[in-house]
């Protein structure tokens, strides 16, 4: 059996991370803030920065070019259900679980399109642009449109490569975007936004996560980008003490893959299914339960996984999004589909502690 635990979303998840920030800035948010004891280790501040290191999990602040941020360390947090980037971040932007915002995984079925959609590019599997309003994806009031109607200013401080993006736009909008190119300018713009009191920035660096897919974390290379990030941090703890309050977190984290450990699903299996989602985590439209018997796997049907993504309400089109059920890889195993991308050492997506926890830094 896979290991499983589901996230805590009443008060030990990122989502709740988010609404406890948002809940100090404007004294409401849609969803609970954090535990206190979790809570206690966040002082009060008229204005937030809040860093999210993609695919940094809190297991790899063990790595020894990590110091800087393993020294902020004040807890371990969950991220939503499935442990995946597009999934977090939209919890981010309206600090509501994937059951009520409806971003339900990476790959995920869109039914106003009838197919499954890559959420990072908004293509199909196969690589076809995909015709959808994202800017309409996400609920209304999103985190950011409510933050400006209390008087409160959010702002993302984002790749300057990201702009105009399908991804983008369905994540900030009512959010004022300041492009950064480097980490140097990075920094820069953060702390110069921070210093106006009443804001949350919100500033994410991608470095970790590419890394760790591409190449794995025994690698020289994801060893120095650990050590950028952990820099970077330090660099920030430093220019915005006393200006504003530093918050770090991550939207999953990584496990490494390497191909004796991946397995691929026959092509026979295929006929009258359809796979999505992450290859921990394998969604499917169809019956997959007798596939478990001969894959290195564990099937729950959607009745029994359901709460994964969180409490009600649930998001109008819920239903018509989820899967059938889920096919859970065996801890040590990474599933593909015909559609996987095979190139990558690093993965997520399940329920094990080191791709569902994610730090919770205080600089």
């Amino acid at each position: 059996m896979p290991s499983i635990t589901v996230p805590d979303y009443a008060g030990g998840s990122l989502v709740n991370l988010v609404a406890e920030l948002e809940r100090r800035l404007t004294g409401d948010s849609p969803s609970p803030g954090l535990h206190p004891s979790l809570a206690a280790g966040i002082p009060e501040s008229e204005s937030y920065v809040l860093v999210l290191f993609d695919g940094l999990g809190a297991g790899q602040l063990d790595h020894p070019d990590a110091g800087d941020l393993r020294d902020s360390l004040v807890a371990s947090i969950d991220a939503p259900f499935p442990s995946t980037t597009t999934v977090s971040l939209a919890s981010v932007a309206t600090a509501l679980p994937p059951s009520r915002h409806g971003l339900l995984g990476y790959q995920s079925w869109i039914p106003e399109v009838d197919t499954v959609v890559n959420t990072i590019k908004w293509t199909t599997l196969w690589g076809d642009a995909v015709e959808f309003d994202t800017s309409a994806l996400l609920p209304e009031p999103n985190l950011w449109e409510r933050l400006t109607a209390a008087g409160r200013e959010p702002i993302t401080v984002q790749p300057g490569n990201f702009a105009g993006t399908p991804l983008s736009e369905a994540l900030y909008r009512g959010c004022r975007r300041e492009p950064a190119f480097g980490m140097d300018e990075t920094i820069e713009a953060t702390v110069a936004l921070a210093r106006v009191p009443g804001r949350l920035v919100f500033t994410y660096l991608p470095h970790v996560d590419f890394a760790a897919h591409v190449y794995g974390q025994s690698d020289p290379r994801y060893a120095d980008t650990v050590a950028t990030v952990s820099d970077a941090w330090r660099r920030l703890s430093l220019q915005l003490h006393g200006t504003a309050v530093l918050v770090g977190t991550a939207d999953h984290g990584h496990v490494d893959f390497p191909p004796e450990r991946q397995v691929r699903i026959p092509k026979r299996e295929h006929t009258d299914r359809v796979f999505y989602g992450d290859g921990r985590a394998m969604m499917v439209k169809g019956d997959a339960a007798t596939m478990a018997d001969s894959l290195p796997a564990t099937w729950f049907g959607i009745d029994e996984a359901r709460t994964w993504w969180g409490p009600g309400p649930r998001h109008g089109s819920f239903e018509s999004r989820a899967p059938d059920g889920i096919l859970v890889a065996d801890d040590d195993t990474l599933l593909l589909h015909r559609f996987s991308d095979t190139r990558m050492i690093g993965n997520h997506g399940g329920l094990t502690d080191p791709e569902r926890l994610v730090p919770l830094l205080v600089g």
